[in-house]
C-alpha cells in the first residue's frame, strides 16, 4: 500500500524514531529518581542495571522478527503496532512502583522503539526508488541521532517541572498522537483488526491501570478496596485480585493477537525468531549488565555466552531446514554482509565517544555533569548533520566512498582525541575534532542502509534493515565492554607502576590513560569500517 503523502509519512515515522532514540538516553538523567520510585537507594545501583539493559534487550532481541514481519504485512501496519507497543511500555513504566514492573515496562518500550527503525527504513525502500532513497535514508539516520541529542534535554526539562513519571506519560501521549498522524498521512489503517482482540486489549488496559495505579479512592475504601488487598504477606500490586485479573486479561489479549496473526508468524519463522532473539538477548545481558570497573562480562556472562552459542547453532540448523527462514536465503550476501560489518564498526566508534567524552571532561575539564554533557553535544550535533550530508551525497557518489571517507575522518579524529589531556578541551580545536568525528560517523549511516537495501530482495527489505540496526547495536554493547576492559587494563598497569599510589593527580592522569586507550580502540574500529566500506562500492550504481 503506497501512501498518498510519502514525505509526510516519512516525517511522521522519523519523529517516532527520534522519540524512541530520545527515550534511550533520557533514562540516564532520571535513573536515580526512577530507582527511588521503586524503592531502591543509590547504594543499590547494580540492582538498577536491568532498567537500562531491559530496554536494550527488548530493542535488539525482537528486531529480526519485526523486520521480517515488515516484509510479510503492510509496513504501515507494523509501524502502528510498534507505536502501540511503545505506548503500552511507556504507560507501564510510568505506573511502576516496583522494580520488576519497571523493568517489564522498559523491555516493552524497547520492543516497540526498536521495531520503529526497520519498519521506517522498509517504508523508505517501498516509497522511493533505488536511485532516490539516499536522502530519505539520511533523514532517518539524522533524526535518530537527533533524538540522542534531545533526549537528555527533554529529560532535564521535564524533571525541572515534574517527576520522572511525567517523562514516560509524555512518551505515551506523543506515541498516541504519532499513531493518529501515521493513520492520517498513510492513507488509513491498512487492515481492520478483529473486534475481540481489540476489546479484550482495552479491558486489559483499564484493569491493568487500576492494578498498577491503585487509586486511593478505591484502594482505601472498605468495600471497593478488597480487590486491591495483596495476598498473604506480599506487597506487590500485581499480587492482588485485581492484579491477577489484569495479568490474565493481558495473557488472553496476547493469545488472541497471536492466534489472529498465527499464519503470518509461521511464515516469519517464529521458532527461528525465538532462537535468534534468545541468542542476541544473552549477548546483550552478558555485556550490558557488566560493571566495567570490575568485569568484561556480567555476573551471569559465563553461563549466558554458552547458551547464546547453543541458541545460535540451533538457529543455523533451523535456517537450513525451514522452508521460509527468519532471515530469507539470499539476504546476507554481497554488499549486505559488508554493510553489517561497517555498521558494527560504526556502533563501536559511536559508543566510545558517547561514553568516554563526558568521562574525559569530568577528569580534565569540569566537575559538573551538565558541563561535561555539553562537551558531548559538540559531537552529537554533528552526527545528524553528517547523516543528512551522507544521504544527499549518494545522489552522485558510491556508498563505499561516502562511508569510507566518513569513517576515515572519524578514525583520524579519534586518534587525535587519544592524545588529549589536561587543558585539551579548553582549546577550540577540541570542538573541531569532536565535530569532525561526529560528521564522519554520520556520513556512514545512510550508505550502509542503502547498500543493504539495494542488494537484498525487494520482499526482504525489512529484514535487511533490521540486521543492519542489530549489527550497530551489538557493536555498541559489546564494543563498550571490550574497549573499557582494555582501557582499565592500562589504567591498572599505570597505577601499579606509580611510586606513590595516593597521589591524586597521578591517579587522575592514569584515568586519562584509560580514556585514551578507549579512543585508540575506537579509532581502530573506525579504520576497519573505512576499509570494509570499499566493498560497498566507490562509484554510484545505476
Amino acid at each position: 500500500m503506497r501512501s498518498p503523502a510519502p514525505r509526510a509519512l516519512l516525517a511522521t515515522a522519523s519523529v517516532a524514531v527520534a522519540l524512541a532514540a530520545a527515550d534511550t538516553y533520557v533514562v540516564v538523567l532520571a535513573l536515580t529518581d526512577m530507582m527511588a520510585g521503586v524503592g531502591l537507594g543509590i547504594d543499590n545501583l547494580q540492582r538498577a542495571t536491568p532498567i537500562i539493559s531491559g530496554f536494550l534487550l527488548g530493542y535488539i532481541a525482537v528486531l529480526p522478527l519485526i523486520g521480517r514481519l515488515a516484509d510479510l504485512v503492510a509496513r504501515q501496519r507494523v509501524l502502528l503496532a510498534c507505536l502501540a507497543i511503545f505506548v503500552v511500555g511507556s504507560a507501564v513504566t510510568a505506573l511502576a512502583v516496583e522494580l520488576p514492573v519497571l523493568v517489564a515496562g522498559r523491555v516493552i518500550q524497547g520492543v516497540g522503539g526498536g521495531g520503529l527503525v526497520p519498519a521506517t527504513l522498509a517504508i523508505v525502500a517501498q516509497l522511493w526508488d533505488r536511485d532516490r532513497r539516499g536522502t530519505p535514508l539520511g533523514v532517518v539516520g539524522a533524526v535518530q541521532e537527533l533524538g540522542s541529542v534531545l533526549g537528555p534535554v527533554l529529560g532535564a526539562a521535564v524533571l525541572a517541572v515534574a517527576d520522572w513519571r511525567a517523562i514516560f506519560w509524555l512518551n505515551a501521549v506523543l506515541g498516541v498522537l504519532l499513531t493518529a498522524a501515521v493513520v492520517a498521512v498513510g492513507g488509513g489503517v491498512p487492515s481492520r483488526p478483529r473486534a475481540l482482540p481489540v476489546v479484550v486489549s482495552l479491558v486489559a488496559a483499564v484493569v491493568g491501570w487500576l492494578a498498577l495505579a491503585a487509586p486511593a479512592a478505591l484502594a482505601t475504601d472498605v468495600t471497593l478496596g478488597v480487590p486491591f488487598v495483596p495476598f498473604e504477606e506480599s506487597t506487590s500490586r500485581l499480587a492482588t485480585p485485581v492484579g491477577v485479573v489484569a495479568l490474565a486479561l493481558v495473557v488472553a489479549a496476547a493469545a488472541l493477537w497471536v492466534r489472529g496473526s498465527w499464519a503470518v508468524l509461521r511464515r516469519a519463522d517464529l521458532l527461528g525468531a525465538l532462537l535468534l532473539g534468545g541468542a542476541l538477548g544473552c549477548v546483550v545481558l552478558t555485556f550490558a549488565a557488566s560493571d566495567p570497573e570490575k568485569e568484561v562480562v556480567g555476573p551471569l556472562g559465563f553461563a549466558l555466552l554458552p547458551v547464546a552459542a547453543v541458541l545460535a547453532g540451533l538457529y543455523l540448523l533451523q535456517h537450513r531446514r525451514a522452508e521460509h527462514p527468519l532471515v530469507p536465503r539470499g539476504v546476507v550476501v554481497g554488499r549486505t554482509r559488508w554493510s553489517l560489518l561497517v555498521s558494527l564498526c560504526v556502533g563501536v566508534a559511536l559508543v566510545a565517544v558517547i561514553v568516554d567524552v563526558p568521562l574525559l571532561a569530568r577528569l580534565v575539564h569540569t566537575e559538573s555533569e551538565t558541563v561535561a554533557a555539553f562537551v558531548l553535544v559538540r559531537f552529537l550535533v554533528a552526527v545528524p548533520v553528517g547523516a543528512l550530508v551522507g544521504g544527499w551525497s549518494l545522489r552522485r557518489l558510491g556508498d563505499g566512498l561516502v562511508s569510507g571517507v566518513g569513517l576515515a575522518l572519524a578514525a583520524v579524529g579519534l586518534v587525535l582525541m587519544s592524545t588529549w589531556g589536561r587543558g585539551s578541551l579548553e582549546e577550540w580545536t577540541s570542538t573541531a575534532v569532536l565535530a569532525l568525528v561526529g560528521l564522519g560517523i554520520g556520513l556512514a549511516l545512510a550508505p550502509v542502509n542503502n547498500a543493504a537495501l539495494a542488494d537484498s530482495p525487494q520482499d526482504a527489505h525489512g529484514t535487511a534493515s533490521a540486521l543492519v540496526v542489530v549489527a550497530r547495536m551489538i557493536g555498541m554493547v559489546v564494543g563498550l565492554a571490550l574497549l573499557t576492559a582494555i582501557g582499565l587494563h592500562q589504567y591498572y598497569a599505570v597505577v601499579a607502576a606509580l611510586p606513590d599510589q595516593t597521589d591524586t593527580q597521578a591517579l587522575l592522569d592514569a584515568a586519562v590513560v584509560q580514556v585514551e586507550y578507549v579512543f585508540r580502540g575506537a579509532a581502530v574500529a573506525a579504520a576497519v569500517g573505512a576499509v570494509a566500506s570499499v566493498a560497498l562500492g566507490l562509484t554510484r550504481r545505476p
